[in-house]
């Protein structure tokens, strides 16, 4: 999918804009609200998002294990802190993403679990991680009756306003 990583970490910055539009949507009286018992607030799903990629992506493609350790308002408390964690998360892991050498990018890393695969298989898995907590978020926010905004332009209703009548 990700020939080159430069290809790579110009869609990371688009998935990680994406993803940060819906944080913003979050509530501060909202941020560790959960649907459920032993559900995942909004704050849970951005820190542990911030956490993962830094501290399990980040290192394992940097050859050392994961660092990973949770998501726990003790990472950041806080709509504004949780924000400053989310972004310095990302920072630090897209500087590390970016150092990788072309060996690397096409090398193979192996996972907490032991097993071993294509880094660039694995850092797309990171995106697809990424896009699967965006959804949580959407659905969290939605429960709240918050209003969130469409992923690439037009709401569901909008892009059906728009289509052609089929006939």
């Amino acid at each position: 999918m990700f020939a080159e990583l430069t290809g790579f970490l110009d869609y990371l910055d688009s998935v990680h804009a994406r993803t940060r539009r819906v944080v913003l949507c979050i509530p501060p009286a909202l941020l560790e609200w959960v649907p459920a018992p032993q559900r995942w607030s909004a704050g849970d799903q951005v820190r542990h998002l911030a956490a993962i990629e830094r501290w399990m992506y980040a290192e394992t493609v940097s050859g050392r294990p994961s660092r990973y350790e949770g998501h726990g308002k003790v990472l950041a408390d806080g709509l504004p802190a949780v924000m400053a964690y989310y972004d310095a998360m990302h920072a630090e892991s897209r500087a590390i993403f970016a150092a990788l050498t072309p060996e690397q990018w096409a090398g193979r890393t192996t996972t907490p679990a032991g097993a071993t695969i294509g880094t660039w298989k694995w850092l797309r898995a990171m995106l697809e991680h990424e896009a699967h907590h965006r959804g949580q978020l959407y659905l969290t926010l939605g429960l709240q009756g918050i209003v969130t905004p469409p992923i690439y332009g037009l709401s569901e209703p909008e892009l059906a306003a728009h289509a052609a009548p089929r006939g």
